[in-house]
């Protein structure tokens, strides 16, 4: 008797839940439904169209050959000559900022020691932020070894770590010994220059004086390590290749990636020094840069080494960062762009609709709103209209302008779309932190470093097969989202007609393979 009282109640409760539904669908929920498609095609093509122009500026640099570097016509071989004989080579300052890199920081400071330049024309500054007091010793061992050899390398630290990185490289710059420096050249813990980075970079600056930065290319030592630092080449690959490239050859602006770049000194104290306002002080710095008339240049075919996270947690972690931290900068820096009277109105189009507005926030928004939230609802309400050429052929043609840049890689552009949706969620969650200044606006974790420039081989082994507790590697966001899209998928093969399942039986995969952490090396705590 109990259980059909039971089975009464739980039938009276679905009616009543199915009688509310159908009273909001047709009123509330078509038309919000309607509006958001709209929103979303909205910024589907906004985003396509910037795709485009894009692809079409980089064609013609490339086919003119009109690269921006190109334009200085420097025969570096014959400004190495003159200074040489001159004896005039300017003062340059190497900064390693660093916090608890135990299995990098030899590399770095290898690597910047070994930089060809006059001795007594470079200072390797080594700013360790490290709160683990053996790191800490063997960091301050390490720059006494290679001082010993005669190179002019200073190791400081701090007793708080106030603004992170920048505040770290702003005190590096207020020390006596750093006077006489006219340029600053800029590593991560785990960059590697080649000997001849200098070579290859101070000689724009000396030949022009309106140019203040110097940007090189990234080159990843552990792209073939797993899938997730294949899918993170194919972004970076045309973030470098395409972004930069364009900025570079067509505003002489585009964003410091905040390591692997030379700075005139004069040109970074014109602009405000390093501030800590946000986690992405380089951006920051770059911005202000520009806005007081200075110029950079992005030299493609200077690449320099370093790391990709490999492991799911630290590349979260940095996606946080570089998605909230543009997106409160845009909140910050709107109204002095825009009142800036010395660069063009173009040029300041271009930094608030293309720079920030399209590529720091639209692209995060429609990338998940859209294909991980709107199209899976619309297969439950299907009086929504939906354009095919919105849902399908606009982000195929975006997905594949961002593919051809990693051609190693282009038959792994299904897995790359999929994954990256399911990340759009974590930027897209920075984001609207970043444009409220909500709780974690600054927050700042370093991006974890496993040194694997050549012992991933070797500790492969217990990489494959840890010992962990399983609520590690769980992210209830990612398995929320893909419980939602199997519901869709299975709605839509029993009551839909448009095939869309398809798609949403693999993003439900890839939520679900990214949410119990089957994805990139695993680091138990």
């Amino acid at each position: 008797m109990r259980d059909l009282i039971f089975k009464e109640r739980q039938v009276g409760l679905f009616e009543s839940l199915a009688n509310v539904w159908r009273g909001l669908r047709g009123p509330v929920v078509v038309p919000l439904l309607q509006f958001a498609v709209y929103v979303c095609s909205a910024m589907s093509v906004m985003l396509f169209v910037e795709r485009v122009y894009m692809a079409i500026v980089i064609i013609c640099v490339k086919a003119l050959k009109r690269k921006r570097y190109t334009k200085y016509k420097l025969k570096l071989d014959t400004v190495k000559k003159e200074l040489e004989d001159s004896g005039t080579h300017p003062k340059v300052l190497v900064q390693i900022p660093m916090f608890n890199e135990k299995e990098v920081y030899r590399l770095s400071i290898g690597a910047a020691c070994g930089l060809s330049w006059p001795f007594d024309k470079i200072i390797i500054q080594v700013l360790d932020d490290s709160t683990d007091l053996v790191i800490r010793e063997l960091v301050e061992s390490e720059c006494q070894r290679w001082a010993s050899k005669g190179v002019n390398i200073k190791y400081e630290n701090r007793s708080n770590r106030n603004g992170y990185k920048a505040g770290a490289m702003r005190e590096g710059l207020r020390k006596c010994y750093v006077k006489d420096c006219e340029y600053v050249a800029i590593f991560d813990a785990d960059f590697q220059p080649e000997a001849d980075f200098l070579w290859r970079t101070i000689p724009f600056l000396l030949s022009n004086h309106d140019l203040a930065l110097v940007q090189a290319r990234w080159k990843f030592v552990n792209a073939n390590e797993c899938l997730l630092t294949r899918l993170q080449e194919m972004s970076l690959d045309y973030h470098f290749g395409v972004e930069q490239e364009v900025g570079s050859s067509t505003y002489s602006f585009f964003g410091f990636n905040g390591t692997a770049g030379v700075w005139r000194l004069e040109a970074l104290k014109d602009a405000g020094g390093w501030k800590e306002r946000t986690t992405v002080e380089d951006m920051d710095l770059a911005v202000r840069a520009s806005l007081k008339g200075w110029k950079f240049v992005f030299v493609g075919d200077l690449w320099v080494k370093n790391e990709l996270p490999s492991t799911f947690k630290a590349y979260r972690y940095q996606q946080h960062r570089w998605s909230c931290g543009p997106a409160n900068l845009f909140r910050k820096m709107f109204k002095e762009i825009l009142q800036c009277e010395r660069v063009s109105l173009l040029k300041k189009f271009h930094v608030l609709y293309a720079f920030f507005f399209v590529r720091k926030i639209v692209a995060h928004f429609v990338t998940f709103f859209f294909y991980c939230i709107i199209i899976p609802t619309c297969v439950l309400v299907p009086e929504v209209h939906l354009p095919k050429y919105i849902a399908i052929y606009i982000p195929s043609t975006i997905s594949i302008l961002n593919a051809i840049c990693t051609p190693k890689s282009f038959h792994l552009l299904i897995f790359w779309i999929l994954f990256e949706n399911v990340l759009s969620m974590h930027r897209s969650k920075a984001t609207i932190i970043g444009l409220l200044e909500a709780n974690r606006v600054n927050e700042w974790v370093v991006t974890e470093k496993l040194g694997n420039t050549g012992k991933i081989k070797a500790s492969s082994k217990w990489l494959k097969r840890p010992q962990f507790r399983l609520i590690e590697r769980i992210h209830m966001l990612e398995i929320i989202l893909g419980c939602y899209l199997l519901f869709c998928a299975i709605y839509d093969v029993l009551y839909g007609s448009d095939h869309f399942y398809v798609y949403l039986f693999l993003q439900a995969g890839a939520a679900f393979i990214l949410g119990f952490g089957y994805v990139g090396t695993f680091m138990p705590s």
